[in-house]
């Protein structure tokens, strides 16, 4: 059984499922996903794609203690071996607890970010589970002294990168850029409220770089899954200061930028992985920013950084996220050639780690080797 809680979970359960039928066709695959995990083989117990984006964005509270105890009733009635957790821990720890109890072998893939906050939920962890993989690599020193097996098996986003086929010419062709000059990416995230927060932000930089490098192209993916028509207005500014907009594919839009400014996440990982200098912003509701600041337990929020455990990449967060001061860390990494190397450099040592494992299919063996 797998079971994923927001997108980018679905689809490493999409590919581990895939990966698992390699090994045994005639594998019965239960969880609960989406479309992609379906796709692959995953027989839907229950189907979120309405959830993905967190606790906060779930259509009911109703349809997770439904889903809760449907998956109770087939732990009764199915003998499943394995559950594979990732991510999602509000609702995946709950399960554990339960499938423990009926005897079922539990790995954790995407552990929670005990790191970052809540650093008791460690043993809660390591005791509702009897693997964990982990996918950053100090996440296992988090838990030696626990008495459950952490592995590092690297992280997903990695191996879904190295699938995509890039043809800089032909992008380049396919947005309208001139291969002459810079392209600047702007990836103001994937959710509603970031789009509302970061927008504006974003624009008045532009304006401020357009000034002072004229010219900078500008290159702006969208996430499909956003509804953008209370935006209109910025997208209409968007367009007038030439801004090319694009459906998603944001891993093809950060291949052919030279710089660029990203909302801290998952986007801003992958443009270090794939060689992009940036500047991380992230900007939230004052009230909540006045709660996670007082219970957030790292010094850095982009993983970079936390991998580093030194600044590498700059991160301009909440009233530090203004656009003269997101403009200017991004000159200084145009400007100062001996300062993009060096960043270059580190994010290129960086990929290396990652490259050198394959976690669908170190999952994969991780499965085998519980069920003997």
């Amino acid at each position: 059984m797998i079971i994923a809680g927001e997108s980018s979970g679905e689809l490493y359960g999409a590919m581990l499922a895939r990966r698992l039928r390699e090994m045994w066709p005639d594998l019965l695959l239960l969880g609960i996903g989406g479309e992609k995990m379906e796709a692959s083989g995953v027989e839907l117990l229950s189907g979120i794609n309405s959830a993905f984006g967190g606790v906060g964005a779930l259509s009911s509270v109703k349809h997770l203690i439904a889903s809760y105890k449907k998956l109770k009733d087939v732990f009764k009635t199915i003998r499943v071996d394995v559950v594979v957790l990732i991510d999602f821990p509000d609702f995946n720890l709950k399960v554990a607890k339960a499938a423990k109890k009926s005897g079922i072998k539990v790995l954790y893939y995407v552990s929670p970010q005990v790191w970052a906050w809540r650093m008791g939920r460690i043993k809660k962890v390591a005791r509702r589970s009897d693997v964990i993989a982990a996918i950053l690599p100090f996440e296992p020193e988090i838990y030696a002294k626990e008495n459950v097996y952490c592995e590092f098996v690297g992280h997903p986003i990695v191996e879904e990168l190295n699938t995509h086929v890039i043809d800089k010419n032909a992008l380049m062709r396919e947005f309208s850029l001139d291969a002459e000059r810079p392209v600047i990416g702007m990836l103001p995230g994937s959710r509603q409220g970031e789009l509302g927060r970061h927008l504006p932000v974003l624009i008045d930089t532009i304006k401020i770089l357009k000034l002072q490098h004229p010219e900078f192209q500008y290159l702006m993916p969208i996430a499909p899954n956003l509804t953008i028509g209370e935006f209109g207005q910025m997208f209409a500014e968007l367009a007038a200061l030439d801004v090319k907009l694009i459906d998603g594919r944001a891993v093809e839009a950060l291949s052919i930028c030279d710089l660029g400014v990203v909302k801290s996440g998952t986007a801003a990982f992958q443009a270090a992985l794939i060689g992009v200098p940036i500047v991380v912003i992230y900007k939230m509701g004052a009230l909540d920013y006045n709660i996670i600041r007082r219970i957030i337990e790292v010094k850095y929020i982009n993983l970079v950084n936390l991998i580093y455990d030194a600044p590498v990449v700059k991160e301009l967060i909440q009233e530090m996220a203004v656009p003269e001061a997101i403009a200017g860390e991004l000159l200084k990494l145009y400007e100062d050639i001996d300062l993009r190397s060096e960043t270059l450099e580190k994010f290129k040592r960086l990929r290396e780690i990652f490259d050198q494992k394959n976690p669908t299919n170190r999952v994969a063996e991780l499965i085998a080797q519980l069920i003997a």
